[in-house]
């Protein structure tokens, strides 16, 4: 008998037909012995339903009651799975984020799971009931309000619960059939991954991979929660997330040296222009963009002009971090003495991942030829161990992640199959 956590997102449980399936393979896993929690997300576009209508009412809601509007959505796919279970013969009882124990800090709309007591989930599943779960959720214990954990807050839902219940396994069910070499939308012939280490993933998420939310795979690495990302719509095995051990990793031959390509369209870039190149400057700078909660990604300082002592500091944040970091810069200007500001929403990012390329020459040279054979203008260049990522421009995005994913012959013998056409 092993202890399961299934997470399925909105695509897999967007209609009456669909929350049957799932509840068909949910009762196929518990009566072939298995213990298992169940954790959903709202069904198809509800979430943007939801807000739209809020917009409807007032254009600035308060945060608070978003949180408890939002929370809606999962009790509704949380129920109606637990009834079509219950149908199948199959005990099932459902729970809300805060009954099944999700402790999280009070900021609202993005809060951070901070403690999982899931007694009561427990309880449910020593007396032979599966436990449905609403994901995206939880409860700042301080003030007992509900919170919501932002886009993709189910499967971090999931992997938090599966690492508080000392589960064998977490099963993210997705639209497409695993994690892919590329966005299978934007390379047809993209190459299912059967395993990927956390680190890979960590970093594909990161850079806009949108099979896993970045979260979840911190739970899973910090907990050694392995990840099984599947499709709801099929039966075929997936890509495993988890630890693989050097030694291992270097008898498997096949290995690929280059795990994928990521591209991120959600990210703008902010630049400083006519900076004072003195001690302090970038200190200074770069304190004011944290305090407007704006989190940077890439950043690139120019040399400064001899004849002027000014430079250029460009960097990259989240787009909808953007308005905030502008108003604290300007806030600043007579302080810092900088010039002027400039914003540029119409960038995006390519990252090429893998663990192999930090013992592989070679790999820089490659991606930038690619990049200059497909006319791809590169204007900023960012590394790690396991990723090279540049940015450009937008429009620019889809041809250059084919390029590069074609000339490190990541494509796959056939076309990969997105069920639900979202790629989540």
């Amino acid at each position: 008998m092993a202890l399961i956590v299934q997470k399925y997102g909105g695509s897999s449980v967007a209609d009456a037909e669909s929350i049957k399936r799932v509840a068909k393979r949910v009762a196929e896993a518990k009566r072939a012995g298995n213990d298992v929690v169940v954790v959903v997300s709202a069904m198809g576009d509800t979430t943007d339903e939801l807000i739209d209508l809020a917009q409807q009412v007032t254009p600035m809601p308060p945060q608070r009651e978003m949180d408890i509007l939002l929370t809606a959505g999962e009790r509704i796919s949380m129920s109606l799975l637990a009834m079509a279970i219950n149908n199948l013969g199959v005990k099932a009882k459902s729970f809300t984020g805060q009954q099944a124990g999700v402790i999280t800090d009070a900021v609202y709309g993005r809060a951070r799971i901070v403690d999982v007591v899931p007694s009561r989930v427990r309880e449910t599943l020593d007396k032979g009931t599966v436990a449905i779960v609403a994901g995206f959720q939880g409860v700042n214990r301080d003030q007992n309000d509900v919170t919501t954990l932002g886009r993709g807050g189910s499967d971090t839902t999931a992997v938090a619960l599966a690492a508080g219940l000392n589960a064998d396994v977490c099963e993210i069910y997705t639209d497409v059939d695993g994690v892919f070499t590329a966005d299978p939308r934007i390379v047809p012939r993209a190459r299912k991954v059967d395993r990927i280490t956390y680190e890979e993933m960590l970093e594909m998420a990161a850079c806009g991979a949108k099979v896993l939310m970045l979260r979840c795979v911190e739970f899973g690495r910090r907990y050694s929660v392995p990840i099984h990302v599947r499709s709801s719509f099929t039966g075929q095995t997936g890509t495993l997330v988890t630890n693989i051990p050097v030694a291992e990793e270097a008898q498997t031959v096949e290995a690929p040296i280059i795990t994928g390509v990521a591209h991120d369209r959600s990210e703008a870039k902010i630049t400083i222009v006519g900076v004072p190149d003195v001690p302090g400057t970038a200190a200074r700078i770069f304190e004011v963009v944290a305090l407007s909660g704006a989190n940077i990604d890439m950043i690139v300082q120019n040399v400064s002009a001899a004849a002027t002592g000014l430079t250029d500091i460009s960097f990259t944040l989240p787009e909808a971090d953007g308005p905030a970091a502008l108003a604290a810069l300007r806030a600043v200007q007579d302080e810092i003495r900088f010039a002027s500001l400039q914003f540029d929403d119409q960038i995006g990012k390519l990252s090429l991942i893998g663990a192999g390329m930090k013992s592989s020459p070679g790999v820089s040279a490659k991606l930038f030829a690619a990049l200059r054979d497909a006319g791809i203008n590169i204007e900023m260049i960012s590394t790690s161990e396991i990723r090279i990522s540049v940015v450009t421009r937008q429009d620019s995005l889809n041809d250059a992640v084919r390029a590069v994913h074609s000339a490190f012959d990541l494509d796959g013998e056939g076309d990969a199959v997105v069920h639900a056409g979202t790629g989540r």
